[in-house]
């Protein structure tokens, strides 16, 4: 009687561990499927949402060209301007070049041409307006100073500032005091060499503002200039690359205006993705987005996500199908 029960249980164990072999065999294929099911759905949606992303991208892009851009300063036609500013404005000329044999007189009394500054073969920024000036043109330098502060780029290492009085009655004393203040708002050592301050008479001083489209009227009454307030970027071979109005200058603008300028021979590779997706505006002298730009580079980027993803997904597959017949061989030889 023992050695029966004995049998019937151990037929019984058997019974069991064999249910349970097979259970786990019959468990183990639908967490399989499920897993594929898993990464069919999920490669599906991003499928899905990229072709939609392609789908919207001429969309976008005609809504980005919808309607000029806003902001910036632009000078009206001559015939509309307020009395007393007739010929105050700037005429943009752009790519045009400046002549480089006019003659002027740095802060130190040298005499000098305008070509000297473009032998380093740096881009330059071109600073026009007058020592004296109670108001705009002080502001503008501290604007500019600001933005510069703020910029990586390093004054007489990477780029330089000329600043020319329009006023030929200002003298070299001027230029100086001028450059002493503006230089400890700097505050960056050995940079001095990096901006100048000229002064130059007449004729030179006409054929300099001709050249760049600089206009600014004298008022007798208030023995004062009345004059626009914006810098022009000059490239290394004294081409005008672009203007920037106003008194305060956005870092990433001025930034860009000195890369673009420069015929990429300062910034890095972050620059260059930027000038991609912002172009230099003329209308409003600013960079603005350009839409169609940036999709396509999210479009490239959402790319490269998704190839990445089903790569890894892929592998992920195979290295599964490879261990899952182990896995039935380990079952096979338990049983």
């Amino acid at each position: 009687m023992r050695s029966k029960s004995s049998s019937d249980n151990s037929n019984a164990t058997v019974t069991r561990s064999g249910s349970r072999r097979l259970a786990t065999r019959r468990d183990s294929r639908p967490r399989l499927s499920r897993r594929a099911k898993l990464g069919r759905t999920t490669l599906g949606t991003i499928a899905a949402a990229f072709l939609l992303l392609l789908a919207s991208t001429p969309l976008f892009a005609q809504i980005g060209r919808q309607g000029p851009m806003n902001g910036g300063i632009m000078s009206p036609p001559v015939n509309q301007r307020p009395p007393g500013l007739q010929f105050v404005g700037i005429d943009q000329h752009l790519n045009a070049e400046v002549p480089g044999d006019l003659q002027f007189i740095d802060e130190s009394g040298r005499a000098v041409k305008f070509a000297d500054y473009f032998d380093h073969g740096r881009p330059v920024i071109l600073d026009l307006g007058y020592y004296q000036c109670p108001m705009l043109c002080s502001e503008l330098l501290q604007g500019l100073v600001g933005s510069m502060k703020v910029l990586t780029f390093n004054l007489g290492q990477d780029y330089d500032v000329v600043t020319v009085s329009f006023d030929p009655r200002e003298t070299t004393a001027m230029a100086a005091e001028k450059k002493r203040d503006m230089m400890k708002r700097y505050g960056r050592a050995n940079t001095d060499q990096g901006w100048h301050f000229l002064t130059g008479k007449a004729d030179q001083i006409e054929a300099l503002t001709k050249a760049v489209g600089y206009q600014f009227q004298f008022d007798p009454k208030t023995e004062q200039y009345a004059h626009a307030a914006a810098i022009v970027m000059l490239t290394p071979d004294r081409h005008i690359s672009g203007y920037f109005y106003g008194v305060e200058f956005a870092p990433k603008d001025l930034r860009l205006g000195l890369v673009q300028a420069s015929e990429n021979r300062i910034g890095n590779l972050g620059d260059q993705v930027l000038l991609y997706c912002y172009h230099y505006d003329p209308r409003i002298g600013k960079y603005g987005a350009v839409i169609s730009n940036i999709l396509k580079l999210a479009g490239l980027v959402t790319m490269l996500i998704l190839g990445t993803f089903m790569f890894i997904m892929f592998r992920a597959d195979r290295r599964r199908d490879r261990i899952a017949p182990v896995a039935h061989g380990e079952l096979g030889r338990v049983r």
